[in-house]
């Protein structure tokens, strides 16, 4: 039960999916696709869960927690959205049902919208990026005078023997 309540405390994102059809090999898929990418999955009964999201700031998506539901969660505010996201894609038995980014209460568009969103990983290489192409363009503008002047002698250069 302490587990449960940390997950809610801790992770930047949690996701919600009722699992009801998949098999065994299918859970474990989606298990492993979570795991690599830095998150965790948890069967939870939802009386359980209920009880452990008392006083947490997402304790809003009680109501979500009906049927056979399955918690997708990880530290990263997108990781678990756009894994679950992209498994209910490939396996039409596992349905979203929504989850909370803090204590904002996501619907089905609102887990899709995060899942939309750029990961840590990809922020930090476009800015990276971003920092990188000012100092190829003061190469650019270094070389550039070189380049041109010995054009241009050589087009004099050219016209001479003419």
């Amino acid at each position: 039960m302490a587990e449960v309540g940390q997950i809610f405390s801790d992770s930047g994102v949690i996701v919600i999916g009722h699992y009801a059809g998949l098999t065994v090999a299918e859970m474990s898929d989606f298990r492993n696709r979570m795991r690599e990418a830095g998150g965790g999955v948890r069967v939870v009964k939802n009386r359980l869960a209920k009880i452990a999201l008392e006083g947490k700031p997402c304790e809003g998506m009680a109501d979500l927690l009906k049927g056979q539901t399955v918690l997708a969660y990880s530290e990263d505010p997108v990781t678990a959205a756009k894994v679950v996201e992209k498994y209910a894609k490939d396996n039409k038995k596992f349905i979203v049902v929504g989850g909370a980014m803090g204590n904002e209460i996501l619907d089905q568009n609102g887990v899709k919208a995060v899942s939309d969103m750029p990961s840590r990983e990809e922020l930090l290489s476009s800015i990276v990026g971003m920092l990188m192409s000012p100092a190829g363009n003061i190469v650019s503008a270094i070389t550039a005078p070189a380049a041109n002047l010995a054009a241009i002698a050589q087009t004099l250069e050219e016209r001479e023997e003419a």
